[in-house]
């Protein structure tokens, strides 16, 4: 059985997780609020709870842009010291431009997509939850974003050698490598994890 890191976990569990809810991955959640029951509390950009290569996988959504811009690649470093040699991250987060056309199209405050929290609107998007920040969950609030090429791009600079990913309706998704494979194989290992 392989292992995988839920980072930023919050309430979700390895059986919401596409690609991950079977039986041959186990969940070692990973979160800053300790809340939620994670089981090592810590922060993306100092996770030295997690051994040096000790994770097959990342699994990480809508964390990265909670950090501010120059976190982001200690963050990555961090990814990419926890992960084994032949380890995959796993990550979502917001596109940035798909929500800036929206807000260039003034539909900053209109509701974008229904999500199990509530309405999802493009400043949501930008700035973080509203419901969750007025309720003081300052861990909520939006940092930094990204467009496909920055996010891709980030990953490279912080030596992971490939990645495969797009864009979905509001979010990017990437899958991105430590070691190097042809394209044949990153696409077999990436599919199982793409949202349907």
């Amino acid at each position: 059985m392989k292992n995988f890191l839920h980072v930023g976990c919050g309430k979700k569990r390895k059986s919401d997780l596409i690609g991950f809810n079977n039986d041959d991955w186990k969940e070692i959640r990973f979160d800053i609020d300790e809340k939620v029951n994670p089981d090592i509390v810590g922060t993306l950009t100092d996770m030295n709870s997690v051994e040096t290569a000790s994770v097959d996988a990342i699994y990480s959504s809508h964390n990265i842009e909670h950090l501010y811009p120059h976190e982001v690649p200690l963050a990555l470093n961090e990814f990419n010291r926890v992960l084994k040699d032949d380890g995959i991250v796993v990550l979502e987060c917001p596109d940035l431009q798909q929500v800036c056309e929206a807000v260039a199209n003034d539909k900053l405050l209109e509701p974008s997509y229904e999500s199990p929290s509530g309405p999802i609107s493009p400043i949501d998007m930008l700035f973080g939850y509203r419901p969750s920040l007025a309720k003081g969950n300052h861990y909520m609030a939006h940092k930094c974003g990204f467009t496909y090429s920055v996010l891709n791009q980030a990953f490279l600079q912080a030596g992971f050698k490939a990645n495969f990913g797009g864009k979905l309706v509001w979010d990017l998704w990437i899958v991105s490598f430590k070691q190097l494979l042809t394209e044949e194989e990153i696409k077999k290992i990436a599919e199982p994890f793409y949202p349907s």
